[in-house]
């Protein structure tokens, strides 16, 4: 009796091509990547035209917004990528010359690395920012003290995740595979 019951392999296959229920959410973060894209966009056309008249700070900001956005758009290529690939199904685009060096090999303890260094990255970014705006009377969206408190609390807990996530996952690498 080595064979396998009628009904377990076709719920076994079923359950294995449920993967594809992922496909309309990676669908949906092109969507997404679109926005930012958009976003990054109008606000390259809003202060490009300032350029001549902003101070150096304020081009600093602007700098920085960008670079935020961009950051943004790398997570979402990291996660629509390793996503797909890890969950979902191989990309056939091997002969492709533009493929980058790191698809295919990023499992999901690098993808949670590199999801909580880019979120690390963005969070600091923020935070800069509004380090930069303190004094400044015209801000657009004034902050406080507490506000700035819970900036860095919420900065420094996302430092200590990230810490936190590599110990596991160095330790978890330390430790005899069963």
């Amino acid at each position: 009796m080595g064979l396998k019951p009628l009904i377990e392999t076709r719920f076994e296959r079923a359950l294995f091509a449920s993967r594809w229920l992922m496909a309309p959410m990676y669908l949906g973060l092109i969507v997404a990547l679109a926005m930012l894209v958009i976003v990054f966009g109008k606000e390259l056309v809003y202060y490009a035209p300032k350029i001549l008249v902003m101070d150096a700070e304020d081009v600093i900001l602007v700098v920085l917004t960008l670079i935020d956005l961009s950051l943004a758009g790398n997570l979402l290529l990291i996660v629509l990528f390793s996503g797909y690939e890890n969950f979902v199904s191989k990309l056939d685009i091997a002969d492709t010359t533009d493929r980058p060096p790191w698809m295919g090999t990023v499992d999901f303890s690098g993808l949670k690395m590199k999801l909580i260094a880019s979120i690390v990255a963005i969070s600091g970014i923020h935070l800069l920012k509004r380090f930069m705006e303190i004094g400044e009377v015209d801000a657009e969206a004034p902050f406080n003290e507490p506000q700035l408190y819970w900036l860095v609390v919420i900065h420094l807990t996302f430092v200590v995740s990230g810490v936190l996530l590599a110990l596991m996952d160095w330790l978890a690498a330390k430790t005899d595979k069963h």
